[in-house]
């Protein structure tokens, strides 16, 4: 048997059927979610998430079949590509729900913010992994610094949504990564300090009126809770079974729902009125089974360096299912995250499927000598 075979079927084969079961679940949504407007753009909504979803895959393959610990050659690069576009953004980007976060070179469009954030999780486990020896204050300044950079460009635009994804994922890697509990409890309490003072210095006022809403969402019906309010009785009118694929008469359909951000950020809505308690149960049971998957990848690991990368993007698809589900459910504030795999997102669903493939690597390699 050939290498290339060898590695070919031992694949992850439970996490590549239910992360391809995600995705194509996401492009029958979208499509629901979508297919009564009357604008030619809606329509394509659906075939080029397909698109993404195929040229995802495709990366999948490629990432699960390339040893990872080649990653170290090309964080670096990845890192300093995210943070040009990142800037180029400041400049050329398109501005999309008051965030200047695009960028489009052609019939390509793309969110660096997503890229940045997938490279930072490379180099953040090459870094840990490689200074374990290092003091821990000097390793949580350093980690802060390769944070610091993409997140500042990123708040900069404003997206506090994909802003906020940096926390959990620098607090897990760096628990993974030895740093003592007593460092992390002070990194934790000096942000939630610092929060107030955040509030009213950094956040824009409509980022401050969704804060509102979601603390009282009868403040402003017709105004900033207005799409949390639908949202809920979206989801709740959905009841047991749902009202059904494509059901007529829907808060999609009238046009509750924001029309431009239904089939993204409001996407588990749309599922929780078509599908139901049942569809949203499957769906969030599809994920953990992701997740559980991703875990145990990190468990069998073969050296620090591939724990630390899985550990990473797990925590990256985590922290977007948990936002993306609590803000259409009134738990968390309105962020504008989507739903891994599902949201109409095609960069993102790109990034999460090579991020997944470097999961997938771990596990194909974890039996191969550490060189």
């Amino acid at each position: 048997m050939t290498p290339f075979l060898r590695k070919l079927l031992g694949l992850n084969w439970l996490l590549l059927v239910n992360m391809l079961a995600l995705a194509i679940f996401g492009i029958v949504a979208i499509y629901s979610a979508t297919y009564m407007r009357q604008d030619t753009t809606a329509l394509d909504f659906w075939r080029k998430q397909a698109n993404w979803v195929a040229v995802g895959f495709f990366a999948f393959i490629a990432t699960s079949l390339i040893d990872y610990r080649w990653v170290k050659w090309g964080a670096l690069p990845m890192y300093f590509a995210g943070l040009c576009f990142l800037i180029l953004t400041r400049f050329i980007g398109t501005k999309v729900y008051g965030a200047r976060s695009w960028l489009h070179f052609g019939p390509v469009n793309f969110q660096p913010a997503q890229l940045a954030v997938v490279a930072g999780i490379m180099v953040l486990a090459l870094f840990l992994s490689q200074f374990r020896q290092m003091h821990p204050m000097l390793r949580l300044t350093l980690c802060g610094a390769i944070v610091g950079a993409p997140c500042l460009l990123i708040l900069m635009q404003p997206d506090l949504g994909e802003c906020m994804i940096w926390g959990p994922i620098i607090l897990a890697l760096l628990y993974v990564g030895g740093l003592p509990l007593r460092y992390l409890s002070c990194v934790v309490l000096i942000v939630l300090a610092v929060l107030p003072l955040a509030y009213t210095a950094v956040l824009k006022p409509y980022q401050q009126e969704r804060i509102t809403a979601f603390i009282n969402p009868d403040i402003d019906r017709q105004g900033s809770a207005w799409a949390i309010n639908q949202s809920l009785i979206a989801i709740g009118s959905g009841g047991w079974s749902g009202k059904g694929f494509k059901a007529p008469n829907t808060q999609i359909e009238l046009g509750f729902l924001p029309a431009t951000a239904v089939h993204n950020d409001y996407i588990f809505s749309a599922i929780g009125e078509q599908w139901g308690f049942v569809g949203g149960l499957v769906l969030l049971s599809a994920f953990a089974l992701l997740l559980v998957t991703c875990l145990f990848v990190a468990f069998t690991a073969g050296d620090l360096f591939g724990t630390l990368l899985v550990i990473g993007v797990t925590t990256l698809v985590f922290t977007h299912i948990f936002q993306n589900v609590g803000m259409t459910i009134s738990l968390l504030p309105i962020t504008g995250v989507p739903l891994p795999l599902i949201s109409y997102s095609g960069s993102f669903a790109l990034m999460i499927m090579f991020g997944l493939g470097l999961v997938n690597s771990v596990w194909v390699h974890r039996k191969v000598p550490v060189r």
